[in-house]
């Protein structure tokens, strides 16, 4: 099956942009290179078409393709306010 590279690249950021709207849960999202980043918050993530930043532990910014997302998974706790 071919998908067109914008297509897949929209469907990565609506979906995490999904994730982040109201009701938003805790997640994390794992990388196709093995690393993960947990969002606790909707203000750890921020999204464009084409990348994805996520304020990791150590407090910096993490630049992420999204791409290279393989998975998003909510974390046990209660929402946000």
């Amino acid at each position: 099956m071919f998908f067109h590279l914008d297509s897949v690249l929209t469907m990565n950021v609506e979906e995490l942009r999904r994730l982040t709207t109201d009701g938003f849960r805790p997640f994390t999202l794992y990388l196709s290179d093995g690393r993960s980043f947990d969002v606790p918050h909707p203000d750890f993530i921020a999204l464009s078409r084409r990348i994805a930043v996520v304020i990791g532990a150590d407090e910096l910014p993490n630049l992420i393709d999204p791409l290279h997302i393989v998975s998003a998974k909510p974390k046990k706790s209660k929402p946000a306010r």
